[in-house]
């Protein structure tokens, strides 16, 4: 059995690192990638090496986006062509012009917040996600949408897959139980919008609360 102090040093060794950040030579383990002879991190979260393998164990509480997730997002500014989204991620995420629209806009005539205003709550896919960690949203896919009214509830990322459910079971029950709309972000993000919107809020945060997560 490890003493306090032994536990304390393990920790002490422990590092803070961010998605593609370098964590050294060696070999990669859980949390980790190999490319080019280097080992780098996968996820926001603390790293540490043993015996030449390095490990980053995931904080549950940090969003790491990655390609293909649908998140639920806020406009948070508009810049010429493109909206500035939070995403509820350490990550700005960017929308252009040509993955929000598909109709042809004329800048000079008309204003973006005509399609997206500040504080607008849309559900959008990441397209890409950069080495730098630059963030593209896209409004293409036929379950994107601005989302009117309802309310917001935060969850832990990491929670989120139970809380849908296999195949979508779980949400799908809350959903009939409460004759409630929602949708789920894999940012750890939810909304919900209804008549019975306590309801509904107070059983999503009791799936997060009875899942258990390994990780």
């Amino acid at each position: 059995m490890e003493t306090q102090t032994e536990q304390k040093e393990e920790q002490s060794h422990r590092k803070f690192v961010i998605p593609g950040e370098l964590l050294g030579e060696g070999r990669a383990g859980h949390g980790t990638y190999y490319e080019g002879g280097k080992v780098y991190s996968k996820f926001i979260g603390l790293a540490e090496e043993k015996n030449g393998v390095h490990f980053v164990i995931q904080l549950g509480g940090v969003y790491s986006p990655k390609k293909g997730d649908g998140v639920i997002g806020k406009i948070e500014e508009i810049i010429f062509s493109k909206w500035i989204v939070d995403i509820n991620s350490p990550y700005e995420a960017v929308m252009t012009l040509s993955d929000a629209v598909e109709d042809f806009i004329d800048l000079t005539k008309t204003e973006l917040s005509k399609y997206f205003d500040y504080g607008d709550i849309i559900f959008a896919e990441i397209s890409t996600v950069s080495k730098t960690k630059q963030i593209n949203l896209s409004m293409k896919s036929h379950k994107c949408r601005k989302l009117r009214g309802g309310r917001l509830i935060k969850v832990t990322p990491t929670k989120v897959p139970r809380i849908i459910g296999k195949g979508g079971s779980m949400v799908e029950m809350v959903k009939q139980l409460t004759g409630t709309q929602i949708v789920v972000g894999q940012n750890g993000i939810v909304w919900v919008k209804g008549d019975n919107e306590d309801l509904a809020t107070e059983a999503v945060l009791l799936i997060e609360e009875k899942s258990h997560v390994k990780g």
